[in-house]
Parts: structure tokens; C-alpha cells; sequence
């Protein structure tokens, strides 16, 4: 007699059965596992999103205001952009300020102006 005739209807049923409860049990720890991983991926990046947050805030509170850059505390900021700049051998920071400076002697909200580019002149 071979291995497949020697096993019964019963033995069959029982060795089907601990097999799918073994697959179902992996499945569940697997399910488990993940979201584990995924809320300790989401509370890292709210820790990183508030350290950001701090750090923009502090880093706003620490800029100098000039006589020509006034605060208005009544101001809403304006949302939305009107497209891409150009940079030619001038830094971000550099450009920032400059779009900035000219922002306020134009008393209009920064989105409002269209920088096309920005060169700096010899």
C-alpha cells in the first residue's frame, strides 16, 4: 500500500483543517505585524511634522523686523502659487528675500506676483 491510500476520509479532513489554520494563523500575525509597523511609521512622522513645525516657528519668531517690514497681526496670509521661477546663480534665500522685499513696497500679497526669474546683475 502507498502514503494516499493508507490515510482515511477522517485523517484527511483533520490534515486539511490544521493546515488552513495554520496559513490563517500566519495571515493574522502577518496583519498584525504591519500594523504595528505602520502606526509606529505614523507617529514618527507626526513627531518629525511637530519638530518641523517648532523649529519654522522659532526660527520666525527669531527674524529681525526692519522699519519697512512691518507686521500686520490682522493679515491673512494669501494661499495659492502662479508658477515656477527661474534662478540664475542666485541662492533660495537670496531669492526668498528679494521676492519678499518686493511684496511689501508693492503692499500686495506674494501670490500675487509673478517672479519669471531672478539673475544677478554684475
Amino acid at each position: 500500500m502507498d502514503a494516499a491510500q493508507s490515510f482515511g476520509f477522517g485523517s484527511a479532513l483533520g490534515i486539511s483543517v490544521l493546515g488552513f489554520c495554520i496559513v490563517f494563523f500566519v495571515l493574522v500575525v502577518l496583519m498584525v505585524v504591519i500594523r504595528v509597523l505602520r502606526a509606529l511609521m505614523e507617529s514618527v512622522d507626526t513627531r518629525k511634522a511637530a519638530g518641523a513645525a517648532a523649529s519654522a516657528s522659532t526660527a520666525a519668531a527669531s527674524v529681525p523686523v526692519g522699519p519697512s517690514m512691518s507686521i500686520n497681526p490682522n493679515m491673512v496670509p494669501a494661499t495659492g502659487s502662479l508658477g515656477e521661477i527661474k534662478l540664475h546663480k542666485v541662492d533660495d534665500t537670496t531669492a526668498a528675500m528679494l521676492m519678499a522685499i518686493v511684496a511689501d513696497e508693492l503692499k500686495a500679497p506674494l501670490n500675487e506676483l509673478r517672479f519669471i526669474s531672478i539673475r544677478e546683475k554684475n
